[in-house]
């Protein structure tokens, strides 16, 4: 048990490990905010919108670059949101894809109005789905075993149970979408702008 995980630390501790290689997908408001701050790498896709939609970008991605771990990083309303986009990231099975839900109960970016992941087990929902391998996390160890398991053949669910924690100044992503866009392109196919 303890104390439950911050958001911020649940985040660091997907980022840390990543190799340079590896593709970050971060979901619409403080998620992408934390992460624009934690480590700012060409890697990282912050969707500044689009709610609900970064798992299936995601599941396209880690088809289309198989060779690249792909992780997505989102809260428990954007998975709600789009319920159906886990089950078709498990029948596509893409051996590269890791699938990370930050549940904090809570619509947290838009002023916390809580969501219905209380009552729904998002881990559950993934294993159903057929996800290779499925973990309901709430603590900083099983997390990183969780993470050092989906080195092998995903598609990987991690549900990471957080607390509701603001964090005060943390900025709005201060790069512009076309630049986030560009960035990430030249990232994914490997060239140096």
């Amino acid at each position: 048990g303890g104390r439950m995980m911050t958001r911020v630390e649940a985040i660091r501790r997907v980022m840390e490990p990543a190799a340079p290689d590896d593709l970050v997908l971060t979901t619409t408001g403080m998620v992408s905010r934390e992460a624009c701050m934690i480590d700012d790498r060409p890697g990282n896709f912050y969707m500044l919108g689009s709610m609900g939609l970064l798992s299936s970008l995601g599941l396209g991605l880690s088809l289309l670059v198989p060779e690249r771990r792909v992780f997505i990083l989102e809260g428990d309303g954007s998975a709600l949101m789009s319920l159906g986009a886990l089950a078709l990231i498990a029948s596509q099975r893409p051996g590269n894809l890791v699938h990370v839900i930050l549940d904090n109960e809570s619509y947290e970016s838009t002023g916390g109005q809580p969501t219905i992941s209380r009552e729904v087990d998002l881990a559950r929902v993934g294993e159903s789905c057929g996800y290779r391998r499925t973990a309901r996390i709430d603590g900083a160890a099983a997390l990183d075993a969780a993470l050092s398991a989906s080195a092998s053949d995903g598609p990987h669910l991690i549900v990471v149970k957080v607390a509701i924690a603001p964090v005060e100044g943390i900025p709005r992503v201060s790069r512009p979408p076309e630049e986030i866009r560009d960035r990430f392109r030249a990232s994914v196919q490997r060239v140096s702008l």
